[in-house]
């Protein structure tokens, strides 16, 4: 449990923290007049600002909290996976995709991912189809809502329900008013947090490497074996080679293909801002994603996984190393509390992203092409978009709720289930729109059915039959046959089977037109 000096610390630092985002917030919405205001903002941000926010926005509680748990838990292998194959798959896919989509999206004025792919193909339906399936981004939602929770209950020795209940009522407040003219300034004070935080957590480590990387090996070697290995055969993640590596690296350039992160360039005024923007980003989420490492640190200081007798669970980890770590003298609290802010960042700032893309998307692409005709002004639908942010907390405090006390492993496997079947069903029409000029409506639509089908075949149906009807798959039931599913399975095979069905379709219809 966190001391009384932390608690009543923790309580000053997080009310000014909250003062200064409605500071931006309060500023954002008196600037915000329409749905176009709300979704990309009035204000020519700077490169280096748009490259924090993004920074910030693709780094959420999972990279600070909900990762390093599982590397606390499963070592190396896990740190291969998070540390390594998905980060750099996920960098290049940011460099590439980036500056094609937004070329495109500047052209058509487009507001949010489905507005860019209903317009890329010249299809209302298409619009709505992806629309409807953004809702599945709520998983996301319930993550970060569910690693601030465990944070700041740490911190502050709260019940876990209504500290995750004035999270919502407070992150969901601001958000139906803010928009982009304040986020990209709350992502950027987020990110300069989170920069700072990252630093410390990375030297906190320091007594553990100090007497060289062979006696840390040496250290976790004594705890369990299995955590110094490239595989760990007993976990439900990391397995093997196929699942740490290629699994990741395929997930990691998908990964990309998200409202919150892909549509971040679109803030960009000119297209000369680009470069500074990817090299801001790239350089800071490097940063962050070592963070990762954070969690060998924590299963040093928690050899058996509990802490004061009782068993710490996967998102529990770094919040209590944390507290741990930094509970005693003045300096070492108010850097703890310092560490406290920036995990709150890394959760606030992701969150801020996908609740502005996500109700933007509901509002103008589901609700607005539906029933447009009935929506007589702009004004209205800043109205609607509220409500649906609205709805949108209610759903994500029942979700995250049942999370916090009856999880699956972690919450990560729920959140990556949604996640990770969107992002797939997305991958075909934005890559082939990017880089296939003449990819025909029917080969994108397609490449998501096959996806969204494929995914959920594989997460839901195979296990099915493998655990209840018996069936062997040989070497591959090790991935069907336990309790937990690994989404990124089935997100990697279903994004090579839609794209090689795409291409299939894309080039047998070239070859006939031409005959």
């Amino acid at each position: 449990m966190a001391t009384s000096q932390q608690v009543i610390g923790g309580w000053i630092l997080i009310g000014i923290y909250a003062a200064a985002i409605l500071f931006f917030v309060i500023r954002g919405a008196l600037r915000t007049k329409s749905m176009q205001d709300y979704a990309l903002g009035t204000l020519n941000f700077s490169p280096l600002f748009v490259g924090l926010s993004l920074a910030a926005a693709m780094t959420s509680a999972a990279t600070f909290v909900i990762n390093p748990g599982l590397i606390a838990a499963y070592g190396f292998s896990a740190l291969l996976s998070f540390g390594l194959f998905f980060p750099l798959a996920s960098l290049v896919s940011l460099v590439i995709l980036t500056k094609s989509f937004r070329r495109f999206g500047s052209s058509v004025k487009a507001m949010t991912l489905a507005s860019w792919i209903g317009n890329r193909y010249q299809s209302k339906g298409y619009a709505i189809f992806i629309a409807s399936l953004s809702v599945l981004l709520i998983t996301f939602i319930v993550l970060i809502l569910v690693a601030i929770t465990k944070v700041l209950s740490s911190a502050l020795n709260t019940n876990e329900v209504y500290t995750l209940l004035g999270v919502i009522l407070f992150v969901f407040g601001y958000m139906m008013f803010g928009g982009a003219n304040s986020m990209v300034y709350t992502n950027t004070i987020q990110a300069v947090v989170m920069v700072i935080v990252a630093a410390i957590l990375l030297m906190s480590g320091y007594p553990y490497l100090k007497d060289g990387f062979g006696i840390f090996v040496d250290k976790l070697r004594a705890i369990d074996p299995g955590l110094i290995n490239s595989t760990f055969p007993q976990s439900p993640l990391f397995r093997s080679f196929f699942e740490i590596a290629i699994v990741q690296i395929i997930v990691g350039a998908a990964v990309v293909c998200q409202p919150h992160i892909i549509t971040k360039s679109l803030l960009l005024k000119k297209e000369s801002d680009v470069n500074k923007f990817l090299v801001s980003a790239v350089l800071i989420q490097g940063l962050f994603y070592a963070v990762v490492i954070t969690g060998l640190y924590a299963r040093l200081t928690f050899p058996d996984l509990t802490s004061q007798g009782k068993a710490l669970g996967i998102d529990g980890i770094i919040p209590a190393y944390v507290v741990k770590i930094f509970s005693s003298g003045w300096f070492s609290v108010t850097v703890g509390l310092l560490v406290i802010l920036g995990l709150l960042s890394a959760g606030l700032s992701t969150i801020e992203g996908l609740i502005q893309s996500l109700s933007t998307t509901i509002t103008s692409d589901l609700i607005g092409r539906i029933f447009g005709k009935q929506i007589k002004s702009d004004n209205s639908y800043v109205t609607i978009n509220r409500i649906v942010i609205l709805l949108m907390a209610v759903a994500a405090f029942l979700a995250s709720r049942e999370q916090l006390i009856r999880p699956n492993l972690s919450v990560a496997i729920f959140a990556q289930n949604g996640v990770y079947a969107f992002f797939s069903i997305n991958f075909v029409p934005i890559v082939f729109g990017i880089f296939l000029p003449g990819v025909s409506k029917k080969t994108a639509i397609v490449g998501s059915v096959t996806a969204l089908i494929v995914y959920f075949l594989i997460y839901y149906f195979i296990p099915w039959l493998v655990i209840t009807q018996g069936i062997t798959l040989g070497y591959f039931d090790m991935y069907f046959s336990g309790k937990t599913q690994n989404p990124a399975i089935s997100a990697a095979l279903a994004i090579v089977t839609a794209s090689t069905t795409a291409l299939i379709i894309h080039f047998t219809s070239r070859s006939n037109s031409i005959n």
